[in-house]
């Protein structure tokens, strides 16, 4: 019981924390078409499996592929996790829009190769450096991220968050959900 509560305040703590993250808006959207959920994985790590912001891998292995899923074709990183786009970001600004207690729910994609390997995508890839140093991916001059409620690699459950967060297509676009698969808004959004 006491656990429970704890972690019920801690998350209504974190949302009432993330309520002020923002930017200026800069990305367009394009539609894609639904297909049959799977997934692919590689070992993931445990940060991974808590929301972390680590996607390194060895070199000569694939940073960046594609998974399907019921939004259609995805990227995802080397650990099979979706990664998400901000709407609030401003397309080849070189910095991103979600800080603070953002960044704590939607950690940066990072990388340690100044040239990420992809397989699938055909977005043009690079990098931005965070507030601690790292090397952020971005596709289409567009930062990426994890959503830390994301569990499970087949996850995609922030797709459509507060209308700001969309998966990433192979080609670097936004993922546009369907109206009968969006998720309702809620003040974790930005």
């Amino acid at each position: 019981m006491k656990k429970q509560l704890g972690t019920g305040l801690g998350i209504l703590a974190l949302a009432i924390a993330l309520t002020g993250c923002g930017g200026s808006p800069g990305a367009s959207s394009t539609s894609s078409s639904a297909s049959s959920p799977a997934a692919s994985s590689s070992a993931a790590s445990s940060s991974a499996s808590s929301g972390g912001s680590s996607s390194s891998t060895s070199a000569g292995a694939a940073e960046l592929k594609t998974a399907s899923s019921s939004f259609g074709e995805r990227v995802v990183a080397a650990n099979g996790k979706s990664v998400y786009i901000f709407a609030k970001d401003a397309k080849d600004s070189g910095k991103s829009a979600c800080t603070g207690g953002c960044a704590t729910l939607w950690p940066p994609v990072t990388t340690t190769s100044a040239m990420p390997a992809v397989d699938g995508v055909s977005g043009t890839i690079g990098t931005i450096p965070t507030a601690d140093g790292k090397m952020q991916i971005t596709v289409n001059g567009m930062p990426i991220y994890f959503y830390s409620k994301d569990e499970d690699s087949g996850d995609t459950y922030g797709q459509g968050v507060g209308g700001v967060w969309s998966l990433v297509s192979p080609s670097g676009s936004m993922v546009t959900p369907s109206s009968s698969t969006t998720p309702s808004s809620s003040s974790m959004g930005y």
